[in-house]
């Protein structure tokens, strides 16, 4: 199309007629700027064949400007923004922003020309002072109308922005884009939160602001909510608020016309949700996560006695792999991305057999002995002198990454990093036996129940539907139990209903005795609430340093040069049938 074919589609009107206009969204970046997997040292794809990163989306958000005008587009994001990339993380934590340097999602998102944008969770991972000059980083705000200041119940965060928009020869167009994230932040981010923030819900913000919105003149309201639209919560997580709201946002809030929902990494083209009390329908649009997609909510406004009225919304996606890479986007962040490649395959030690973290959720593995390993002993260290010091120690892990791999011979940073992908911090808490035995039967939960031994594939053992997990409980929400110095074995019984599964459980080689006390090194998402495991969130603490559980493996392997996996790895668990062993065909 023609710069002209263009304008006479999008940029001209007449005075009388419609006026279309289109909001682009994104959501859950997660640090992604490259159709680049850093895990693997090579060009991302998956399975569905999808291309990820804001070089894609910028290319995608050229073609809609140029096809409906630039003035009659705007550009906003539903949050997770600054975690989840060894590029994210280095400009985090190895090369911070505070420290000076503009932050590659910032420079990449100002180039786009984002209008806004509202906070997701993990924009606290880092703690507030990074994530504020994040912020001042960016030349559109960061929207969080239910992110409060602790002190005085008042926004922390800009809670809406009315942009205005001039079609020619008609009274301007404002429009209202609320933000709203994610009410488990408190819990998720304790540590870095509590005493300073607040975050009640998304219903209940929205039905303050939208009606400010609205007699501060806006035509349009459009909420930016990093939350999901299935209503369910995290797997159990106990929250005062829904932690998946979008959709009762839009039934229960009056005044909205589109939400952009984020957090639950879903692709939702287009959901129509009609408010209870107005009987209006609202469109809800998600755009996968990544970059993957780009949301395109189309909006055609009337005058009407003076007024701007909408008349009719719809919303589509955008697929990222049907484009290439923005060559100014990846001119402007190519050092960047060099940087980072060259720290994350940096060779930092050895190792004498592979691991593997391929079969790591159904049966015992070297790579999550080894986390438990580094946790229990770094625990270990930190509560010397203390009164907990002589107690037995354990550990927990999960199986995060299916593609993990910690191969034999060189290891380097991104190796290791492959293995542990979140920025999880650790902690130690005091468990009695019986305890114990309880979190196992909550992790035990993410097993189907079946019949006979099988054989059976590993789908059909895994990732089991329940209440709280309507769409299969994810691998992360898996978690085995280890001893450091002595071993904890344990079966899991998948014949038994859930909640009865854990037999022949034994500390040291005798069962376990409920009343004794164990110290257990466990993970702050975890340990807060993630997951909603028994006991975790009331049981003392007694180590809690901040320390990032991958960087604690890195600076392992580092100190330590070889890793020997001979020496640490055990079969701690196995899953059995009815009392017998459980065939799995690969």
């Amino acid at each position: 199309m023609t710069p002209a074919q263009a304008a006479e589609r999008g940029g001209r009107h007449r005075p009388g007629d419609p006026v279309s206009l289109t909001i682009m969204g994104t959501t859950d970046l997660h640090g992604c700027v490259f159709n680049w997997n850093y895990f693997q040292n090579a060009e991302y794809d998956d399975s569905a064949r999808n291309d990820i990163g804001l070089a894609k989306v910028a290319t995608l958000v050229e073609a809609v400007r140029l096809q409906r005008g630039r003035e009659n587009t705007l550009m906003i994001d539903a949050g997770d923004t600054i975690q989840g990339t060894p590029l994210a993380y280095y400009f985090a934590r190895i090369a911070p922003i505070t420290d000076g340097h503009l932050h590659p999602m910032a420079a990449a998102m100002n180039y786009i020309g984002y209008d806004a944008a509202a906070l997701g969770n993990h924009e606290f991972n880092y703690g507030i002072p990074l994530l504020r000059t994040f912020a001042d980083q960016l030349d559109f705000p960061l929207l969080g109308a239910n992110a409060l200041d602790a002190a005085t119940g008042l926004p922390a965060f800009a809670p809406y922005v009315i942009k205005t928009i001039s079609p020619a020869g008609e009274k301007p167009i404002k429009m209202g884009i609320l933000g709203l994230t994610n009410p488990g932040i408190a819990i998720w981010d304790k540590a870095n939160v509590e005493g300073q923030l607040s975050f009640p819900g998304l219903v209940e913000q929205a039905k303050v602001w939208v009606p400010r919105m609205r007699a501060e003149g806006a035509d349009v309201v459009v909420v930016a909510a990093h939350s999901g639209a299935t209503t369910s919560s995290s797997y159990g997580d106990a929250l005062p608020y829904p932690e998946n709201a979008a959709t009762l946002v839009a039934e229960q809030v009056p005044g909205i016309d589109a939400i952009l929902v984020g957090h639950a990494h879903q692709e939702i083209p287009e959901r129509r949700v009609v408010n209870t009390q107005t009987g209006r329908t609202v469109i809800l649009t998600e755009p996968l996560r990544w970059g993957m997609r780009l949301s395109l909510i189309e909006l055609s406004l009337v005058k009407r006695r003076g007024q701007w009225a909408v008349e009719s919304v719809g919303s589509s996606v955008l697929n990222s792999n049907t484009v290439p890479e923005h060559p100014q986007v990846v001119d402007l962040l190519g050092a960047d991305h060099a940087t980072v490649v060259g720290y994350v395959n940096s060779v930092i030690g050895s190792c004498t057999e592979a691991m593997s973290c391929a079969t790591a959720r159904y049966e015992d593995s070297a790579a999550l002995d080894f986390i438990n390993l580094v946790q229990g002993q770094a625990v270990r260290a930190a509560i010397a002198g203390t009164a907990q010091a002589g107690l037995p120690i354990l550990s927990i892990a999960a199986p995060f990454n299916r593609e993990a791999a910690i191969p034999a011979g060189e290891v380097t940073v991104r190796d290791v990093a492959g293995l542990y992908i979140f920025d999880n911090t650790l902690l130690g808490i005091t468990f009695t036996g019986a305890q114990v035995k309880a979190y196992l039967e909550k992790s035990a939960q993410y097993f189907r129940q079946v019949t006979g031994t099988g054989p059976f594939t590993p789908d059909q053992l895994t990732n089991a539907v329940t209440a709280v997990a309507p769409t299969g409980t994810p691998d992360y929400n898996y978690d085995v139990m280890g001893g450091l110095d002595a071993s904890l074995s344990y079966k899991i019984d998948i014949a038994r209903d859930p909640g009865s599964r854990i037999i022949d459980l034994n500390y040291n080689g005798a069962p376990i005795d409920p009343t004794a006390q164990f110290v257990v090194a466990i993970n702050n998402y975890r340990q807060s609430g993630g997951g909603a495991f028994p006991g975790v969130t009331t049981a003392p603490v007694v180590h809690n340093a901040q320390q990032e559980i991958r960087q604690l493996i890195i600076d392992w392997v580092t100190r330590a040069r070889v890793v020997e996996p001979s020496s640490f790895a055990r079969v701690d668990w196995t899953l059995v049938s009815g009392g017998a062993p459980v065939q799995i065909s690969r």
